[in-house]
């Protein structure tokens, strides 16, 4: 049974108010045990009071041990649960992951003290997938000499902790460094497909959503910013090519304009959008600038995600959806017609920053740390309180 469904019953066989067991030494001995090692899940037992805890050990049970172990008990499992870095230095990550709240950090309690299951509580925690795996054996396999590695792999591990524990049977997973965007099935890669991402000035977010359809020869809505910046000096400056490349000006209902962009050749989307609602306004899609692919770093858009074959990538997200396979997908392309294909089995999709991940073959592979942000994560990994440097 998944532990989260373990966490679920006891949250709710639990009374307001109702207290743990107290600790007494053998546990309190189990818990030592498990902090001592914690370093293999690229955390700190200093962070857990580990010396602490000893002392009120060796003094046999008393309030001061009790006192003493749940506090150590409590914050590991929070930090298990939700990651160690709280707060600014998750730079640009809003992706909804698991929160410890006292109910639940109440409920992991009263399983490990009532099971005297002190070990397996907190173990039932942590990531289980394949890519917090593979990167933890890494780190068991990289000498203690080496501490960029080991800090670019505890980085990476602690991102994973910030994500759901279970990201779904079947998911999008957009990896920024990587410049790669890859659907899963199951625990299997089926298709993976080269991306390009968010400049630097205009960095990608990490969030997630559901995708819910895939618009086949989109209008682009213009974003106000993109207007501002370009797109509106050149429909004043040269209308012909403005018009030739697609560009129009609508009135809104209750006054001012927008700025459209019709289907076509020139139109920013290509010839493929998904759905994908958030409030970041960043989506992935097809673009005309194919040659930009063929570039090993990819940061050009605005921050939406374009996608390499993006046919290939509709089709795959559109299998099993009756009425759109290849042939009928290639023939409403080629009719230049806007249409939205509604997803059979709406899926999530992660947008991630991994500068360090798993590859199809179970290597870990880095990426260059684009965005530069491993650094106020490790920062706030070796702050006590996970929150970094104050600025």
């Amino acid at each position: 049974m998944r532990f989260w469904l373990v966490a679920f019953a006891l949250l709710s066989a639990l009374r307001p108010g109702e207290a743990a067991a107290a600790w007494n030494s053998d546990d309190a001995r189990v818990l030592a045990r498990v902090i001592a090692a914690i370093g293999q899940e690229g955390l700190d037992p200093a962070d857990y009071d580990l010396a602490g805890l000893q002392s009120a050990i060796s003094g046999g049970p008393a309030p001061a041990l009790d006192m003493a172990a749940d506090h150590s008990f409590r914050r590991l499992a929070g930090d298990l649960v939700q990651g160690h870095v709280r707060g600014p230095s998750r730079i640009g990550w809003y992706i909804t992951g698991p929160v410890a709240d006292t109910a639940l950090l109440d409920a992991l309690a009263a399983r490990a003290l009532s099971e005297h299951r002190v070990a397996e509580t907190l173990q039932g925690l942590l990531p289980q997938a394949a890519g917090y795996r593979a990167l933890k054996a890494s780190l068991a396999a990289t000498p203690a000499s080496d501490s960029n590695t080991r800090n670019r792999l505890r980085v990476n591990m602690e991102r994973w902790r910030w994500l759901p524990r279970s990201l779904g049977e079947r998911y999008i997973l957009v990896n920024v460094p990587a410049f790669a965007a890859v659907l899963v099935e199951g625990d299997e890669t089926i298709a993976r497909h080269r991306v390009i991402t968010g400049k630097i000035a205009s960095p990608t977010p990490q969030f997630n959503t559901m995708v819910t359809g895939v618009i086949f020869n989109p209008w682009w809505e213009v974003p106000a910013s993109i207007v501002a910046e370009s797109i509106g000096a050149l429909m004043r400056r040269h209308p012909a090519t403005a018009r030739a490349q697609g560009y129009v000006r609508v009135k809104l209902p209750g006054g001012g304009t927008r700025v459209r962009q019709a289907p076509g050749p020139k139109n920013a989307l290509g010839q493929m959008k998904l759905v994908m609602p958030n409030p970041y306004s960043v989506y992935m899609h097809d673009t005309p600038s194919k040659s930009l692919f063929e570039k090993p770093v990819r940061a050009f858009s605005h921050g939406c995600i374009r996608v390499d074959k993006p046919i290939e990538f509709a089709a795959s997200l559109l299998a099993g959806t009756e009425g759109w396979n290849r042939e009928a997908i290639d023939a409403t392309v080629a009719a230049g017609t806007t249409v939205k294909a509604e997803i059979a089995a709406p899926l999530p999709a992660y947008v991630t920053y991994f500068t360090a991940a798993r590859a199809d073959d179970g290597s870990i592979v880095h990426y260059p740390d684009i965005y530069k942000r491993d650094e106020a994560v490790i920062a706030a990994l070796t702050d006590r309180d996970g929150e970094g440097p104050a600025e």
